[in-house]
């Protein structure tokens, strides 16, 4: 279980903003009436090159983001947003009727930060976008913000703010790409990256680095924080996609 402390600052702040980019009518209306209600303003298109447009010309703190798309398909759409510079870094929510573990694995490694298959239940769909605004104002938390946001997981607090860690009250001491790493997995958890979307994610801009790199990273990681690096109780490998930070028990 993830537990996320805000101050006062962070719970005052402007309803958050959210693009749908969804081709069904009637699922697109459904989706911006429940976010609506939840507090968030919600802009909706029907199609993928119109939602490139808006991602492209004003900020959102989540985007809704159908697969299959006229114009556009949702998968390029994403590559894109992540490839751009005005919402590159927000969280997206991906829509679609397919189910199967590859489609999702695709759609993560294209960029998104979940996968919700059609059909789907309003409860759900609301309480993934809150934990994906609540993973992002923890990752933007930056030292010298006012936002201070520690994030704990299975015995591990990270302290966002001041970049420290601690593993069953004992303080870690990491290097800024363990750091950012253990805080991605941690407020994903369960959530399988892919080699390649921990490279774009942990290097970013950095083409002198290949998926290797993502392995030794990780290896040197768990000689920090597990007990027993060669049997990981926290940094799990799924073998032939990548890696997660384990379940709750």
């Amino acid at each position: 279980m993830v537990t996320v402390a805000w101050t006062a600052c962070e719970k005052t702040m402007a309803s958050p903003r959210v693009l749908i980019v969804e081709d069904e009518r009637h699922i697109r209306e459904l989706v911006a009436l429940h976010l609506r209600h939840e507090g968030y303003e919600c802009e909706a298109v029907a199609d993928g090159s119109a939602g490139l447009a808006q991602a492209g010309q004003r900020s959102f703190d989540l985007i809704v983001l159908d697969l299959m798309l006229p114009g556009l398909d949702g998968l390029s759409l994403c590559r894109a947003i992540r490839n751009g510079r005005t919402n590159r870094d927000v969280p997206i929510l991906m829509l679609t009727a397919r189910g199967e573990e590859a489609d999702k694995v695709v759609g993560l490694e294209s960029g998104a930060d979940d996968y919700l298959t059609k059909p789907f239940g309003v409860r759900e769909l609301v309480a993934r976008a809150r934990a994906l605004l609540r993973r992002s104002r923890t990752s933007a938390a930056e030292p010298g913000r006012d936002g201070d946001a520690i994030v704990s997981v299975r015995g591990i607090d990270i302290d966002l703010a001041r970049r420290r860690v601690r593993v069953l009250g004992a303080e870690v001491e990491l290097t800024d790409q363990e750091f950012r790493l253990l805080h991605l997995l941690a407020t994903h958890v369960g959530i399988v990256f892919s080699r390649e979307a921990l490279l774009s994610k942990i290097w970013r801009g950095d083409t002198f680095v290949t998926v290797r790199s993502v392995d030794t990273l990780v290896k040197r990681l768990r000689r920090r924080i597990e007990v027993d690096p060669a049997d990981p109780k926290y940094l799990l490998t799924v073998w032939g996609v990548g890696y997660k930070f384990a379940d709750a028990p």
